[in-house]
């Protein structure tokens, strides 16, 4: 009896874990390759096409390329340059057009290292043009942007110090992550305080849900993954509505930062990412789903290739995923990987 109800117990169990399975399950498919591989690019998908964003050469020299994708041709083509050569800029999408905000830039002399701007920009797919908004009124780069209704919401990042002589962030001097929250109006072009995120972290991605935001991820302390950074799995809920965070959500699975994400269907899937610790230096191929009306997180086929620094976006029913650096920040060598891979949802 008792081995009769174990052979049940067992039969269940992996009736189950295939039914969860095949639920959850996609694929992943290539796709044409990215033109100029380069680690640090940001994606988002406007009008049924993706678009990919900025780009670090060494010496931490922005690129800031601008890329479009057509799903239907499977082509890429090259757009005008971002008008400020820039980094680790935050983008969203409303209403056709792009908006990118924050990021850090190369000081006007001296050694290397990341100056954050307040600049704020409208990238029009359709006429390839660019536009100058009012600036942010905080400071910062590694933000991350989401769209709720009729207005845009600029979470978290990485900064100068208040009252730091410092004028750039760099590994060997102080700075620090922020939780700050500014709400952009794109009808009137200007900007409103709102309550700051529990968590200051940078490098984080987030997704909008039915009217809330949910940032996912990150570092917090510096900026840089060599430099005193810790990543985290925490994950957020804003409400602009309320303009309160809500309680913790559900951890993700595996805490990661410089990850890239797209929204489909109700759930957030997160996937890319870096880390480091005493003996490792690594890259993620974690392809993981948050979903949260339920609270609950959901483990995918990973991706092909393992990187960080990537850009991604949903058009139709693919995530699509493309280029960024197989390895982690400075191990001492540059691996930037031309594969785009886009899970097909089923």
């Amino acid at each position: 009896m008792i081995r009769s109800l174990r052979v049940l117990f067992a039969s269940l169990s992996v009736g189950l874990l295939l039914a969860t399975t095949a639920h959850a399950q996609g694929k992943w498919t290539k796709l044409a390759p990215f033109p100029e591989p380069a680690e640090e690019l940001l994606g988002a998908a406007a009008n049924g096409k993706m678009y990919v964003f900025c780009g670090l050469a060494p010496g931490w020299k922005p690129i800031g390329m601008v890329y479009e994708y057509d799903t239907a041709t499977d082509k890429w083509t090259k757009k005008n340059p971002m008008p400020l050569l820039s980094h680790h800029v935050a983008f969203t999408e409303y209403h056709g057009k792009i908006y990118a905000f924050g990021g850090f830039v190369l000081p006007a002399a001296g050694p290397a290292a990341w100056v954050p701007v307040d600049n704020a920009w409208e990238y029009d797919p359709a006429a390839d043009t660019w536009k100058a908004l009012a600036p942010m009124p905080t400071k910062r780069g590694s933000p991350i942007a989401a769209t709720v209704g009729n207005k845009i919401y600029v979470i978290g990042g990485a900064t100068i110090p208040p009252g730091s002589k410092e004028a750039a962030v760099h590994p060997a001097r102080p700075h620090v992550s922020v939780g700050t929250v500014e709400e952009y109006d794109p009808a009137t072009n200007t900007w409103l305080a709102r309550a700051s995120m529990p968590t200051p972290r940078n490098h984080a991605t987030a997704g909008a849900v039915n009217g809330k935001i949910y940032v996912i991820g990150g570092r917090v302390g510096a900026a840089f993954i060599t430099a005193g950074s810790s990543n985290v799995d925490v994950v957020e809920e804003y409400d602009p509505a309320t303009d309160a965070w809500g309680s913790a959500r559900a951890r993700m699975p595996s805490a990661r930062s410089a990850i890239a994400s797209g929204v489909y269907g109700g759930r957030i899937y997160v996937t890319g990412g870096e880390g480091q610790d005493s003996q490792r230096m690594y890259t993620f191929r974690a392809l993981e789903a948050y979903d949260p009306a339920n609270n609950r997180w959901s483990v995918l086929p990973s991706m092909p290739v393992s990187r960080h620094g990537l850009a991604g976006g949903v058009v139709g029913k693919r995530l699509h995923m493309v280029s960024g650096d197989v390895q982690s920040a400075q191990t001492g060598v540059e691996v930037h990987t031309d594969s785009h891979d886009a899970f097909e949802f089923d």
